[in-house]
């Protein structure tokens, strides 16, 4: 998963961006209203974490252009306004989630998973698609009963895979889940990452669609 992380205050963006990454996810922090608007409309991200107090254009504006705009990517907000006006304000304004300030980073994880299980339309925390079984809280993998061992990137490739198994992910979606907007990855690293992937696998279980991307098929092999 792609995390656009919107916070200004230094201290807080960062345990933030260091403990989601030792989780598997990929995550750009942003500290500015305005750019992050154009970020969202220009990138792929799929959760947005946004502070309400940002400098340049507050975080209630940012979120009601996102959803005048139609964008769709679900939004947490994190903020220190506790009261019951600002809640509700947030979530007419089209907030998944409300978080107060100060929080446990695992109370924020464990909203991560409960907004992205509701975006994805899951009911629990794994996931189950033919032999391949996934848990999103454990970051533990089967296949055909038996555990795999998996690195943090290939454990988010295939959880990206499975939560849309039976439809085509594009190259350029899986590339932006995985590595965020880092100009330096290689052209082939999400080639060299299926292959990995596979071997541990089986050569059937992620299909690729030339032109387009890679498949897990509903009943993987």
């Amino acid at each position: 998963m792609h995390i656009l992380l919107i916070e200004d205050d230094p201290l807080l963006g960062k345990a933030v961006e260091r403990a989601l990454t030792q989780l598997t996810y990929t995550v750009t922090w942003l500290r500015d209203g305005r750019e992050a608007v154009a970020a969202v409309n220009d990138r792929m991200v799929d959760l947005i974490l946004l502070d309400l107090g940002l400098p340049n254009k507050d975080g209630f504006d940012v979120l009601l252009e996102l959803r005048q705009r139609r964008i769709r990517t679900p939004v947490i907000v994190m903020t220190a306004r506790d009261g019951l006006e600002a809640r509700v304000r947030g979530l007419d304004a089209g907030a998944d989630d409300y978080l107060v300030k100060p929080f446990h980073l695992d109370e924020l994880a464990a909203r991560i998973r409960s907004t992205a299980r509701r975006a994805q339309g899951l009911s629990d925390n794994r996931i189950e698609v033919g032999a391949l079984s996934l848990d999103m809280t454990t970051a533990e993998v089967s296949f055909r009963g038996a555990p795999v061992e998996l690195t943090p990137r290939e454990f988010a490739l295939l959880q990206t895979l499975m939560e849309r198994a039976g439809r085509v992910v594009r190259r350029a979606q899986l590339e932006s889940s995985l590595y965020g907007w880092d100009s330096d990855v290689g052209t082939n690293a999400l080639d060299v990452l299926v292959h990995g992937l596979r071997r541990k696998l089986s050569h059937d279980t992620i299909k690729t669609v030339r032109g387009f991307g890679y498949t897990i098929p509903l009943e993987p092999q």
